[in-house]
């Protein structure tokens, strides 16, 4: 495996571009804009060239050299694998990859997605290669966390899922292995706990702040629920919430009004500059 593609330049996507590059990979990212492509460039320059600075690179001029971003999928079409990370909406991903078996000619390609929490067979369905669908969850800043989240749907060949380790493991990344179920391991747990807090938030019963400071000096949290949400995205907090609730119909799992009341007035969080707190 030496070509990798990814399919949308945002935090997530330029993410693992940069880290497929750091690590040798000749990588093409797909954007669906120019102004897209022009801005996700300039995130990654960015990135690379602090990753410089800070002596965690030898070269950021040499790995830029490995990246071409682009506006035509048509581009993937050699690509050994593909890592789709566009926006957490079950219907643009379904769209995704029924263009992604279109484009992507090599048989043996693996496509992956970055999902959050849709199931990977509804993805893996919509393709005439199921068996070389999987999930390649990153967590973001992808450049500095190990974890990836490996999601075989029923139909993944144990191959892929060998491959994908592989991939996953030459980047520096610790893979784990989870079932195909909406928000795999880590979201089914965290997201739940972020909604309770934002349920706590709203009811009045604590102030954003207090909530917060009690996570991270009573239980050693790096950092509080809601600043978590509002670093994830309330819209993508509040996407994958719904996407659990959909699979499981806990009520645990169900948006609180307050959060699609922010999403809906566009507070998504530190993205936007607002969401539980301001940012400059």
């Amino acid at each position: 495996m030496e070509r990798v593609g990814v399919v949308g330049c945002g935090l997530m996507g330029a993410g693992i571009a940069e880290v497929a590059a750091r690590s040798g990979y000749d990588v093409v990212v797909v954007e669906s804009s120019t102004e897209r492509a022009d801005a996700g460039r300039g995130r990654l320059e960015a990135s690379l060239r602090r990753a410089e600075t800070k002596g965690k690179i030898e070269s950021a001029d040499a790995v830029l050299a490995r990246i071409r971003v682009v506006t035509e999928i048509e581009e993937l079409a050699d690509r050994d694998l593909v890592v789709e990370a566009i926006v957490e909406d079950e219907a643009a991903k379904t769209a995704l990859f029924r263009e992604l078996d279109r484009v992507v000619t090599s048989p043996d390609a693996i496509l992956a997605s970055n999902t959050s929490s849709i199931p990977i067979m509804k993805l893996a369905v919509v393709t005439s290669r199921p068996s070389h669908v999987l999930g390649i969850h990153f967590f973001n800043p992808v450049p500095v966390l190990k974890l990836v989240e490996l999601v075989p749907s029923l139909m993944t060949d144990a191959e892929t899922t060998a491959r994908a380790r592989t991939f996953a493991e030459s980047m520096g990344k610790e893979p784990i292995d989870c079932q195909d179920r909406a928000g795999f391991v880590v979201n089914a747990l965290l997201i739940p706990f972020i909604l309770s807090a934002i349920r706590m938030f709203e009811s009045g019963f604590a102030t954003a702040e207090d909530i917060d400071r009690g996570l991270v000096l009573g239980a050693a949290h790096p950092q509080g629920p809601l600043a978590l949400a509002d670093l994830i995205g309330l819209d993508t907090t509040k996407a994958v919430a719904e996407s659990l609730y959909e699979e499981f119909k806990e009520q645990l799992y169900a948006p609180p009004p307050l959060l699609a009341r922010m999403v809906e007035a566009g507070l998504l969080g530190r993205k936007t500059g607002r969401g539980f707190y301001t940012y400059s």
